[in-house]
């Protein structure tokens, strides 16, 4: 039992590492964007499938861990909580406002990617923030 622990132990920082790297992989995108239609077929067909993807197995991977080890509520797994659920807005608020950006404004995307910068960078912190604290915990 304690090596199927062990496992979805690993598994779930691999998740994390993983999302980590998809919020960097994305804030690069971004920045590097220079064609509002390539980035949002790109975006959609791609990225924000693979992102969810990722931060599903992470999330999973934690349930699963509480369940199997019968783990109490402590502080840390009730910001790991929390954490998820922030994540999951901002995206769906990066993504909504992404959606509905016209391509036939000319400024709309030199609007949209400081708006989406910020949200990545703090997505991107807050992820680093909580592997961090878990690394040395």
């Amino acid at each position: 039992m304690n090596e199927m622990y062990n496992m979805g132990l690993d598994l779930h920082s691999w998740s994390a590492a993983a999302v980590l790297g998809m919020i960097f992989l994305n804030l690069f995108l971004l920045i590097s964007a220079k064609d509002l239609a390539k980035y949002k077929r790109a975006n959609s067909l791609y990225w924000v499938p693979l992102e969810i993807t990722l931060l599903g197995s992470l999330l999973f991977t934690g349930i699963v861990m509480m369940a199997a080890k019968h783990l109490d509520f402590t502080i840390e797994n009730i910001v790991m909580i929390v954490l998820g659920v922030v994540l999951i807005v901002l995206e769906a608020k990066r993504l909504k406002a992404l959606k509905y950006l016209s391509t036939k404004k000319e400024h709309a995307f030199v609007a949209y990617k400081p708006f989406a910068r910020t949200i990545l960078q703090a997505e991107f912190v807050l992820v680093l923030l909580m592997s961090l604290w878990m690394w040395f915990i």
